[in-house]
């Protein structure tokens, strides 16, 4: 029996439903298509075109009156929330309010979560939410929930991991039906207004669900009991093993990793295809360590693959959040903050690795557009730009083949056609119609130099024309209708950002880099925190808000300890240490290890959840470990490596099976397993010497290493940190370089060469 049918809602359908999964994969983050609506079968979606989202922002001082009366949403600050306040269903945010109201009227509750970009969550807004007959039905019958996924992503993470068990998949917007006391009976993702084909639509759905609570009451609550227990015995079972982290684990991840790659078009898997940039950071990891070439290949076809594509953006730059299809050619169009730092990461170290200069021109171009579109003026950075403009998807990015030849003289268009592989009857596929839409998406089929040569044009002339045609298309696009960005700045994503510019910042030498780092954690440290000093999630509107999750603490240690290699400055790496202290205070499993999700005093969902797998982002745990280790190497603090051991060994039975999942946590095993190395630098940092031999030490790609700069004077700050380097001074005036192995220690040198050498890279 398939979900979305008419016989789904039978009381008998739903039983079987739930009984059969049994929800055996609760936590597993199988099958999970971000942005994507469940499909059953092969039933193709057939939608309206979705709400028309593309104003700069959504606060209220900028909603058009035109649209009615405003309901209760209207008070949130929530770009997304905002999206639906003048829905003419009767929405509550995420709150007791809500649920008291639910159990007084002996309602169920409608939840839905989504996201301001998400495609989806406009088609599912402007075909139901804001028609009349659905929303009249669902005020009728339901207590309506709102919820913004990325301010709330433990909300999210419950029910996307149920939707999961129940239906196999998931993705956004997710709709739940479930009782006053947060539990679900019901999931499923877009639901279209009226049945198509084998997708049960609003209209019939509903009138199902009222008839089925009001005369089966006690069989829909024994089912959302039955999925209660169940998800909290899951959640409750232990994962905890013993593990061996050695090679052997590093090799079995390597192997599955090479197991999904597409050898053909780069990537992991088949369409969608998303980026997933940490196993390509734990490829070069795994290539440093064994010289194994097909894993380098892996990175560098899926970097080629995926620049040359439609899904980045070849006027603008940056990347969309994925392809719906193998040759990343047909992108979904939504611009993530997110997918910019960790994409910037691997250009960065994949320019380290080859010295090719494309993957730093990506990297340049990439960080072009974070801070040209995305950067607030505080210093923090937006989370994302909307897929949809006009009413349409995509329109923004799509190009006629007259409108080129309109812009460029008939040369030059002729050149942009031929090259951006542009036709007439279009080559960008309408996902609903699912054939050309007339219109076209830029995207290469192969590298300048190559298209150079075949076109027997010089490859400079080349670059030439088509950068100038460019910056007039560009130009013109900018009159377009402009895209709705989502101005909330979240701690998470924000880590994330400052950790890849600090890092391009030492390995090109770029200043500019360095400081927009250094702006984003100023601002994050200034305002991002409570009256505790606790960390918080969210700024919006000049105010902080939201209890931090582990990702928040995670992330922004990871870009902390980053940008304090890039600068030195110690109250960055003081942050990061206090930051890992709060963390292992209110997050931390006392009995099998690992950190929740949320804190101990966090709000009490239906379950607490304890999160190690990576999906489209890499786990707060994987995060975590990694962060650890290299404290732990930093301040000679034993028990922050123990700390490390003890997360990796608190999901270990999930790992052994499939550590492939587990990518960026993988990476930190191979910082355990070694070699590792701990560098400390004794000089001025203002003298030459001491900036070649940094510089020196930027270029090379060695990941596992940590970096310390050590002063002169008799107390540096640094020293009140890392006690263990206070007699690490320069040799007769001269930058110094002090390097440790596996915990043991070479003689000094002030030799560049020779320091390299101890690194094993001469």
């Amino acid at each position: 029996m398939k979900p979305g049918t008419v016989k789904w809602l039978t009381l008998t359908g739903i039983i079987l439903l739930v009984g059969a999964v049994g929800l055996t994969n609760f936590f597993s983050w199988s099958k999970i298509e971000p942005g994507i609506p469940s499909r059953t079968g092969q039933t193709a979606l057939i939608a309206a075109k979705p709400t028309n989202s593309s104003s700069i922002s959504l606060r209220p001082e900028t909603i058009d009156p035109a649209q009615g009366k405003p309901n209760r949403l209207v008070d949130e600050k929530s770009p997304y929330l905002l999206q639906h306040a003048y829905d003419l269903v009767d929405w509550y945010p995420w709150g007791d309010e809500a649920f008291e109201k639910a159990r007084q009227e002996n309602k169920p509750i409608f939840l839905s979560i989504g996201y301001s970009t998400c495609h989806w969550c406009h088609v599912m807004g402007e075909e139901s939410f804001s028609d009349p007959e659905v929303a009249g039905l669902m005020n009728e019958v339901f207590i309506n929930i709102i919820v913004d996924r990325e301010e709330r992503p433990d909300i999210d993470s419950i029910y996307t991991n149920i939707a999961v068990s129940m239906n196999g998949t998931s993705g956004w917007p997710l709709n739940v039906m479930m009782t006053s006391d947060q539990k679900p009976f019901y999931t499923e993702t877009y639901i279209p207004r009226e049945n198509r084909f084998e997708r049960i639509g609003m209209l019939d759905l509903i009138p199902q669900l009222k008839t089925a609570w009001e005369n089966q009451n006690d069989e829909l609550l024994g089912i959302a009991e039955e999925v209660a227990v169940k998800v909290n015995q899951i959640a409750s079972t232990s994962r905890r093993g013993d593990l061996a982290l050695d090679q052997a684990l590093l090799d079995k991840t390597y192997q599955q990793l090479d197991a999904q790659f597409d050898a053909k078009n780069g990537g992991f898997g088949t369409d969608p295809k998303f980026p997933t940039p940490h196993k390509l950071l734990f490829l070069l990891r795994y290539w440093m360590r064994t010289g194994n070439e097909h894993a380098l290949e892996m990175v560098e076809t899926s970097l080629q693959a995926m620049r040359l594509g439609g899904v980045y953006d070849q006027l603008g730059f940056g990347f969309h959040r994925y392809a719906t299809d193998e040759a990343w050619q047909q992108p979904h169009f939504e611009k993530m903050l997110y997918d910019q730092a960790l994409l910037a990461m691997v250009y960065t170290e994949a320019y380290q690795v080859t010295g090719k200069p494309e993957y730093a021109q990506t990297v340049h171009e990439i960080f072009a557009y974070v801070l040209r579109d995305v950067t607030a003026p505080s210093g923090g950075f937006y989370s994302a730009e909307d897929a949809d403009s006009d009413g349409e998807e995509g329109s923004f990015y799509l190009w006629t083949v007259d409108e080129i030849c309109t812009i460029l003289d008939e040369e030059d268009a002729d050149l942009f056609i031929n090259a951006f592989n542009m036709a007439e009857q279009g080559n960008y596929v309408d996902p609903i119609q699912a054939k050309p839409s007339g219109k076209n998406i830029l995207f290469l089929s192969q590298p300048i130099r190559t298209l150079a040569a075949d076109l027997q044009i010089p490859e400079a002339e080349l670059v030439s024309r088509l950068d100038a045609a460019r910056q007039q298309l560009f130009s013109e696009r900018g009159m377009r209708l402009t895209l709705h960005r989502d101005d909330k700045i979240l701690t998470d994503w924000n880590g994330f950002m400052i950790a890849a510019l600090a890092k391009a910042g030492q390995v090109f030498n770029d200043p500019a880099y360095t400081q927009a780092a250094q702006n984003a954690a100023d601002f994050l440290l200034t305002e991002m925190k409570a009256e505790d000093g606790r960390l918080l999630h969210r700024f919006l509107e000049g105010e902080a808000d939201l209890s931090a999750y582990i990702d928040d603490y995670a992330f922004f240690t990871w870009g902390l300890i980053e940008l304090y290699e890039s600068t030195f400055d110690t109250r960055y790496l003081e942050q990061a240490l206090h930051l890992t202290e709060e963390l292992r205070a209110h997050f931390w499993d006392d009995e099998d290890g690992g950190f929740y999700l949320t804190p101990q005093d966090g709000e009490d969902l239906l379950v607490r959840q304890k999160v190690g797998k990576d999906r489209d982002l890499p786990s707060g745990n994987s995060a975590a470990m990694l962060n650890l280790l290299r404290l732990n190497r930093m301040t000679a603090d034993a028990q922050l490596e123990d700390k490390a051991v003890d997360i990796v060994q608190s999901f270990a039975l999930q790992i052994d099976g499939v550590p492939s999942d587990y990518s960026l946590m993988m990476n930190a095993v191979d910082f355990g397993v070694g070699p590792s190395y701990e560098v400390v630098i004794a000089g001025d940092p203002l003298e030459a010497d001491t900036q070649a031999m940094l510089s020196a030490l930027r270029a090379e790609f060695i990941p596992n290493k940590v970096v310390l700069l050590r002063p002169p004077g008799e107390s540096p700050e640094i020293v009140r940190l890392a006690g263990y380097i206070k007699n690490y001074t320069s040799w007769n005036g001269q930058a110094t370089a002090y390097v440790c192995l596996n915990y043991y220690c070479e003689l000094p040198t002030t030799d560049i060469s020779q320091m390299l050498a101890l690194l094993g890279k001469k």
